[in-house]
């Protein structure tokens, strides 16, 4: 059986370019792979690129130049499809505050036209399977950010995606919450089979899921592989707990030169 090099490529750009006002380059010529089953982190500082990528491959944005697919569909030409296999958990969760967890959901549901008699078991099992099966009755108001991340989880899991994306998924949260999190998304992965794209800067976190990471630097992605690989490229020593901070920094010590 092969291993993950082998397998299909869920996500690919070629040349994907971002310009805005004809001065300002978002993303410049982005070619990038990533495989089915795998977590990959879209790592930089504010800024750099990621959430415009982002934008462009879930069709909110189009690009200058360059193309990008989700599967066999254009994220231009064919948004609609590419939404029907992308769920996409912003790092910014809205939710209606004055409604219950369990109802919010209910309207995610509705939207993506589940039916009634599948909704309500379809709702508990993705509650008990993101850590809150007693919070599905309280407003959302009253969840921590941590529940309302977890909770997002659950809305984008409602229509059952092949591949996720999540856009700073534990910026805020406690060291606990963060925990519970990084364990839903490697059982999404590792148990689901589900791929994972995941923009961020918290490098110690993305350590312990990635498969691979990209390292953008001023819309450009200067680097790409798996930690291993990027650490033998750069010289820095194998197994350190902070061994992706530490290749992050030597990538951009190289780029300030």
């Amino acid at each position: 059986m092969g291993g993950k090099k082998d397998r299909e490529i869920l996500i690919r750009t070629d040349g994907l370019t971002k310009v805005y006002g004809n001065t300002i380059v978002a993303v410049s010529k982005l070619n990038l792979e990533v495989r089915k089953g795998e977590i990959f982190g879209l790592l930089g500082p504010n800024g750099a690129g990621k959430t415009t990528t982002i934008r462009m491959l879930l069709g909110m944005t189009e690009p200058t130049a360059g193309k990008a697919f989700i599967g066999e569909y254009d994220c231009t030409r064919n948004p609609i499809d590419v939404k029907r296999m992308t769920g996409y958990l912003p790092d910014n969760v809205g939710f209606y505050g004055d409604m219950s967890g369990k109802e919010n959901l209910r309207f995610t549901g509705r939207l993506n036209n589940i039916p009634e008699k599948e909704l309500g078991e379809k709702i508990d099992s993705l509650l008990e399977r993101v850590g809150i099966p007693d919070a599905g009755d309280q407003k959302v108001r009253t969840y921590s950010l941590g529940m309302k991340q977890r909770l997002g989880i659950a809305d984008v899991l409602i229509k059952d995606p092949h591949i996720i994306i999540l856009d700073e998924p534990t910026v805020g949260i406690d060291p606990e919450g963060v925990r519970q999190l990084i364990e839903i998304i490697l059982k999404l992965s590792h148990e689901d089979g589900r791929t994972l794209l995941i923009s961020s800067h918290q490098l110690y976190q993305m350590q312990q899921i990635c498969d691979r990471v990209g390292i953008f630097f001023q819309g450009k992605l200067v680097a790409c592989g798996s930690i291993e690989e990027l650490a033998s490229e750069s010289g820095v020593e194998q197994g350190r707990t902070d061994i992706l901070d530490e290749i992050y920094h030597r990538y951009f010590e190289r780029r300030e030169q």
